[in-house]
């Protein structure tokens, strides 16, 4: 930037000067060249002399300095006192040759500190200017530090360095930035934290047997070197505590303990810290590299709200230690005490904690961009972001301002009111009233935002509700009524059973905490839902199938959302609310913001599949990512399925691409397993067809899938090429029976799909896999009526593609044939007449098998596809058949729109059966009737079973027509 320092000056304070200041000014005036002393420059030389001490004293002991400063561009003089520090440690053999750095190193930082607080207080740099140039300095002065020590072991032998002029190179020791420092935020007179790790094998190679002590000595020294006192002050002072065990443990740690610490026993807190690290000095590709693998241990997969509780409770604990509880201005601690700089940062730090692991752009070091990137997600309103923002930036300037009176390390406003005027007027201030009110107004704002994301719920707490072990007193009786409990003694006997640990999952003491803390709010939830008690049990019954509890009520606690959602999930879908009891991070999904977008199209959600799995290290590690992936995005649907984002029809084919996407990762994991075993069947091909209801993309979220693999080879080379090779044959069969064992095998993850191979040809009796020219074969000749007709809903899901397309031409001339309508007719009337001796159907209740039903339906609109060769037609689900068909005149067009309507309301009840009833054969409670009647626009649970049942009334009178008609006119259909 252009300009000197003194011709750009813009003095933030007030002007107004004691007498005693003007008279230090006076003092050393001579000491300045003619025509130095501008206006602005009198009014910063004036502030310095009447609160400064420190920047005071080093203005009389050097004015030459300060010219010198004040005669180049900051930024420059900046980079020029950097570039000084970072070289000073270049050349060093010796006690004398460290003293001589560190007398340089300490020179170097008073004039750093100077010219710092000269731009600051003139002006001329923002809070982000101010505290990335202390950081860079800092930077500096570790690394010289560092090479300096290095550099001296080497001179006596003790250290190996592989490249003298690049001490740190591949020695393996570094040193990493906490806090401040890592942020690139350190303020005036900050400590820097430092954590020094180094990996054994180079450390071993540069020190030999005693690499640990020689860098232990070396970590001890270098904190020595910057933090020592002397005549003309220190370096920094270094603070080693955010180590491993700090306790007990060695200043320099190998990586290989450091990850066992942090990976066993390492605490939230501790996450936190490593949030803002970074290699400021040493081996940085060893440094990198430890950063990159520790990953996993800070940013956890899911959103991580039992960090909020853990954050909380520390920062009430630096309160309850350091008594500052209490927002105040005399004496107030600005850093640590109610609405201070930690609750800012404390803000920014967990919530990047709970959503920095699934959304790597919150993933900064830097506060307010912090803030920034969490507005930009949506986790929080522009109001607090700039509120934030404003009180942060005010809070440091602060921080800088007293700090800079006698660089000390301090947050605490001075107590009495003579000095706090004084202060007021060095931070701009016309009086200490004006101060008072603008710092307690930020304070204010910044522990309403706080107490937003930790201590919500703490006025719900005052609920009358008490669930001792005796009888109910009547005011919880009262209060659980109240809250929509009909059956408020059965509740309270629920929620006092939870209080005494009847079910395991509640025993342990960190759920048993949780569960008192937000048990107001979950009830409230509860009562929230359309039916409260109906909705309690299911959660008791949840819980009592849960292993462990705790990490679903830190979640709930922590996202009013998230718990709304799932008190409602508890009365419309126990499905899902048992889904989210043993995997309670599904929840994570509903905070997204894609949630309220859905998509259903196969290559998003193939996409979205394949980066839930990412990279897994082994196959079981497969099997587990591909149930996490496939239980999450099945979750979502049906959320959003609850919730009215979508459409049963919409579910239908949402669920439908999460099956392709598992399919289709399994068959590639599995054939490349195959591989490595047996090698690859030249000119080999294998591909997965889909049939029944995920053949026409209306899976239901219980549905089993109906697959047929089939396969192709060169006959002419039949062998596999691997280590150990298998005839083609024998090959694809067990490769089928490995990708249906991935599909179904229960894991500790669960299962992913249920798999039914009945629809290959000759079903159970034939090997799993079916060979293309096979498959051909058989349709051509053996193959039944009943069989073509499930070819109507075939698809191709996963596989070769060019397999693929072969298999849907097949598939494509078997559907085209001349056929008789009337003989089609009757093959199907004949097929339905068996299906009915041998499964029957559950009731009126069964609207797959139920006479008028979906099956009916199905075969109606299977029949008709084939019967008029609608090749076009290949995959669609009857609703779409159903009209093509009254469009193209097959049946008649009023019919055609009756049957499409009716076969999409039943098809729609039973995807909201299958979501929300244990046992959809079964007659639904009545608060489950009403609850699919309202998601289908209808009055409630006697509406609907009214309307199911008429519709099917009228498709059995319609059937029986086209039927008639068809046997009538066995030409065409009329």
């Amino acid at each position: 930037m252009d300009g000197t320092l003194r011709e750009r000056l813009r003095p933030r304070f007030e002007p107004d000067a004691s007498p005693l200041a003007r008279e230090r000014l006076a003092e050393i005036a001579p000491a300045f060249p003619a025509g130095f002393v501008t206006p602005a420059m009198q009014a910063l030389l004036l502030g310095l002399a009447e609160h400064s001490d420190f920047l005071w004293q080093i203005v009389t002991r050097s004015p030459a300095l300060f010219v010198s400063l004040a005669e180049q561009a900051p930024e420059a003089a900046h980079a020029e006192l950097v570039a000084r520090q970072r070289a000073e440690g270049a050349a060093c053999a010796s006690e004398a040759d460290l003293a001589a750095i560190a007398k340089r190193l300490r020179a170097n930082r008073i004039a750093h500190a100077l010219l710092v607080a000269l731009a600051d207080l003139g002006g001329l740099w923002d809070l982000a200017a101010v505290t990335q140039a202390l950081s860079d300095f800092a930077d500096a002065s570790v690394s010289a530090g560092l090479d300096a020590l290095l550099r001296r072991a080497a001179a006596t032998g003790k250290v190996r360095l592989a490249d003298p002029e690049r001490p740190a190179w591949q020695s393996g020791l570094f040193v990493l930035g906490l806090g401040k420092l890592g942020g690139g935020e350190l303020n005036y007179s900050s400590d820097i934290d430092l954590v020094v790790f180094y990996e054994a094998e180079p450390a071993a190679r540069v020190a030999g047997p005693e690499a640990k002590a020689i860098f232990g000595k070396i970590t001890q020294d270098l904190g020595k070197l910057l933090s020592q006192r002397s005549g003309d002050g220190y370096v920094h002072r270094v603070d080693y505590r955010l180590r491993p065990d700090p306790g007990s443990t060695a200043l320099a740690l190998s990586t290989a303990f450091a990850f066992d610490y942090y990976q066993s026993i390492g605490q939230d807190w501790e996450r936190a810290a490593f949030i803002k690290a970074r290699p400021v000095a040493g081996d940085e590709a060893a440094a990198t590299g430890f950063l990159t693998e520790l990953g996993p241990f800070i940013w956890r997969r899911h959103f991580d709200f039992a960090a909020i509780a853990e954050i909380h409770a520390l920062k009430r604990q630096i309160q309850a230690v350091r008594g500052h509880d209490e927002i105040a201005v005399a004496g107030h601690n600005i850093k640590i005490g109610r609405g201070g700089i930690r609750e800012i940062e404390f803000f920014a730090q967990t919530q990047q904690l709970v959503f920095g692991g699934r959304q790597p752009a919150l993933r900064g070091r830097r506060t307010v961009e912090t803030l920034d990137g969490l507005c930009e997600a949506g986790w929080i309103d522009a109001r607090a972001r700039d509120e934030l923002t404003q009180a942060y930036t005010f809070l440091r300037t602060v921080e800088h301002r007293l700090q800079m009176l006698r660089d000390e390390q301090t947050q605490r406003m001075p107590s009495d009111t003579e000095a706090l005027e004084g202060f007021a007027r060095f931070c701009g201030f016309p009086s200490l009233g004006a101060f008072e009110e603008t710092l307690l107004a930020h304070a204010a704002r910044v522990q309403r935002h706080y107490g937003l994301l930790f201590e919500r719920g703490a006025d719900e707490a005052a609920a009358p509700l008490v669930f001792g072990p005796g009888e109910a007193e009547p005011a919880t009786l009262a209060g659980l009524e109240g809250l929509g409990f009909r059956e408020a003694e059965r509740a309270f006997g629920i929620v006092r059973d939870w209080h005494l640990g009847r079910h395991p999952a509640l025993r342990g003491g960190r759920a048993r905490e949780i569960l008192v803390d937000f048990l107001p709010a979950l009830l409230k939830a509860l009562g929230g839902t359309p039916d409260p008690d109906a909705a309690m049990l299911t959660l008791d019954r949840a819980f009592s199938r849960m292993p462990a509890a705790a990490e679903l009520l830190a979640i709930l606690r922590s996202h009013e959302r998230l718990r709304l959602l799932f008190a409602d999930l508890l009365g419309a879908s126990p499905r899902l609310a048992d889904t989210v009891g043993r995997s309670p991070h599904v929840l994570d999904a509903v905070l997204e913001a894609d949630f309220i977008a859905p998509a259903s199209e196969p290559d998003t959600m193939r996409t979205q599949f394949r980066s839930l799995v990412g990279e897994p290290a082994s196959h079981e590690d497969v099997l587990d990512r591909c149930r996490d992936a496939a239980r999450r995005l099945t979750f979502v649907t049906g959320a959003r399925l609850v919730s009215g984002l979508i459409t049963p029809a919409e579910a239908g084919r949402a669920y439908s691409a999460i099956a392709d996407a598992a399919i289709g990762l399994v068959l590639e994991a599995e054939t490349c397993r195959f591989a490595e075993e047996h090698g690859q069947v030249p000119r080999g091909r294998c591909c997965v067809l889909a049939l029944g209801r995920l053949g026409s993309r209306q899976l239901t979220a219980a549905s089993d899938l109906d697959l047929v693999i089939l396969y192709d080879f060169d006959p002419d080379h039949r062998l596999s090429d691997g280590p150990r090779p298998l005839d083609a044959v024998v090959a694809y069969n067990r490769l089928a029976q490995r990708v249906v064992a991935a599909l179904t095998v229960p894991t500790r993850r669960g299962r992913l799909y249920q798999v039914d191979l009945r629809l290959r040809p000759y079903g159970s009796h034939a090997p799993p896999a079916v060979q293309l020219t096979s498959f051909i074969a058989y349709h051509d000749g053996e193959a039944e009526a009943w069989e073509h007709m499930a070819l109507t809903r075939a698809r191709v899901v996963a596989g070769d593609a060019s397999l693929g397309a072969e298999v849907t031409a097949a598939i494509q001339d078997v559907v085209a044939r001349p056929r008789d309508p009337a003989t089609v007719c009757a093959e199907a009337r004949t097929m339905r007449a068996l299906v009915t001796k041998e499964r029957g159907y559950a009731g009126p209740h069964d609207l797959k098998l139920a006479p008028g039903g979906l099956f009916d339906l199905d075969f109606l609109a299977q029949s008709i596809v084939l019967a008029a060769g609608l090749t076009g037609c290949i995959g669609c689900d009857a609703s779409t058949v159903l009209r093509w068909a009254g469009e193209g005149g097959l049946i008649p067009a009023e019919t055609a729109e009756t049957l499409a309507e009716a076969y999409a309301i039943l098809d729609a009840a039973v995807q909201w059966q299958r979501l929300t009833l244990e046992d959809p054969a079964k007659p639904p409670s009545g608060h489950a009737a009403n609850r699919i009647a309202r998601a289908m626009n209808l009055p409630d649970g006697r509406a609907m079973q009214a309307e199911l049942a008429q519709r099917r009334r009228g498709n059995r009178s319609l059937l029986s027509t086209i039927k008639a008609a068809v046997n009538v006119r066995s030409g065409r259909l009329p």
